[in-house]
This record gives C-alpha cells, structure tokens and sequence, in this order.
C-alpha cells in the first residue's frame, strides 16, 4: 500500500473530471485560440486568435460530427487537458470572449500556458499512481501542488508566467519516474536488454518496421513514430512521453501500462479491438 494513498486515490478520481476536455464547459478556445496550415490534417489555413469558421455561436463546432470527412483530421486528435473549461470558467469566472471583447486577445494568448499546465498535471497524477515511484512520492506531491497552484493564476500572472521553465523543473522528476519504472521493467523482465535495441531520446523511428517488437520499458521519449508499423509490439512500462504516434500502426499492440501515453497520441494513431492502452485512456470512434 502506497504512503498517502487516499491522496492518490483522489488524484485519480480528479483526471477523470479536469484533466480532460469538457467542450461544454469551453468557449472554443482551441477553436480560436490555436493557428493550422492547410495540410493533411486541416482543411484551410487559420491565424491564431481568428475563429474557425466552423465554430458556432454557442461555442460549438458546426461539422463535429463529420470533421475527419470535412478534413480536419487535426481536430479529431487534439485534446487540451482540460485547460479549456478552466480558462473558461475559473480563470474568467465564466464570462466569454465574446461577452467581454477586451480580454478575447488575453484569453487566447494564455491558453497555451495553461494547455502546458495541464499537461503537466497529467503526467504528475500518473507519475503518483505507480508504485515505483514510492520513494519520490513526496517530490512529486510538491510539483503536482505547485502546478495546480500556477493555474489558479490571474490572466495577467498567467500571461507573464515562464511555463517554460516551470516545465524543466517538473521534468526532472518526469524524468526520475521514467528512470524508476524502466528499472522496475529490467527487474521483473531480465531478459529484455539483451533483445532490444536501445533508443533514445527523439529517436527517428519514421517508418520502422517494428511489427511484433519487444519494447518493454524502453525510452521512446520524443521519439518519432509516424506511420512506424508497431503491430503486435510490446510497448508495456516504456516511456511514451512527446513521443509522435500519428498514423503508427498500433493494431495488436500492447500499450496497457506505458507510461506517459495521452489521449491525443492514441488518437493520432491507428488501432483496432486488439490494441490495448492504459484504462484512463478511450479507444477512439475512428479506429477500426
């Protein structure tokens, strides 16, 4: 039994109610916020701060149900952790950029500052739930705490705020906890170094041919993955963190305790019935 498993235990229940986008709850902000190039994943190209011009008038897209049709793939993939909802209703206390047309351009150049710390609170609730991490459950406490408290700023705090460096503090005990799982996974797997290849961080993977694969606790930390063929690959207790899965062939594999995955990755990529993913995650509706 963990130290401060009730803690844990709430932690848990709070990433599946904030820690995920509530489009209900939002006024569209990536929907206005973001800029996209015409590309494979968007249909036309968008300035950051200019409405998409398929989002309503109740803060609603006009096309949700027919984006990966209509060509906005890049819409189907995206996930902003729930920053959404709380720029909406906690930081601006729930009042609209249309309402208050003087603080639209505030509201959207800080959205990316809380997208990132939300990001982070992802990754600290699930750094806490491991138990190979006991022994910096407390580092990990003090970072998730400090975070939360970033985003409870003032929009003009939350303007001026260095998330960039606030990232490379909390990356050390990321870190840390990729270092501890994967030791765990060499413990308990002791064949599997002498099996693997060893990759490291950003490794170019485009394309591999990595079909049935044993990557056990291995670091693909911002690795590049598109369209890599990992069909039937193990992929249980490696470190998925930034790494690029668009169009990765994920049918078969098995990706139910890596760790770092977000729901934005599993979307990019492609699966089927037999791919197995972390329970916090859901299988997206494009997959086969």
């Amino acid at each position: 039994m963990f130290e401060n498993q009730e803690f844990i235990e709430s932690l848990q229940d709070k990433n599946r109610l904030t820690l995920r986008a509530d489009c209900e709850n939002c006024f569209g902000l990536c929907c206005v916020a973001l800029p996209f190039q015409a590309s494979v994943d968007f249909a036309i190209d968008k300035d950051a701060g200019q409405p998409c011009g398929n989002l309503q008038g109740n803060f609603r897209c006009g096309i949700h149900t027919k984006l990966r049709d209509q060509g906005f793939r890049g819409c189907t993939v995206y996930d902003c952790f729930g920053a959404g909802q709380k720029l909406s209703q906690v930081t601006y206390d729930g009042q609209d950029w249309r309402q208050a047309p003087d603080s639209a351009k505030q509201m959207f150049e800080v959205f990316p500052t809380m997208w990132q710390l939300q990001e982070l609170l992802w990754y600290l609730t699930e750094a806490l739930t491991l138990q190979a991490t006991e022994s910096i459950h407390s580092e990990l406490i003090a970072a998730l705490e400090e975070t939360e408290r970033l985003t409870l700023l003032s929009p003009d705090a939350l303007r001026v705020l260095d998330v960039a460096a606030h990232r490379a503090e909390v990356n050390v005990w990321l870190l840390r906890t990729s270092e501890l799982v994967r030791e765990e996974a060499r413990r308990q797997h002791k064949n599997i170094s002498g099996r693997q290849k060893s990759y490291g961080r950003g490794a170019d993977l485009i394309g591999a041919k990595l079909k049935g694969a044993d990557l056990r606790g291995a670091n693909l930390r911002g690795a590049y993955l598109i369209a890599a063929d990992l069909r039937g690959a193990d992929l249980r207790m490696a470190d998925l963190i930034g790494a690029d899965l668009r169009d990765t062939d994920l049918r078969g594999a098995d990706l139910s305790n890596c760790l770092f995955l977000t729901q934005s990755q599993i979307n990019a990529a492609k699966g089927d019935g037999n791919t197995k993913f972390p329970k916090s995650l859901s299988r997206p509706e494009h997959w086969s």
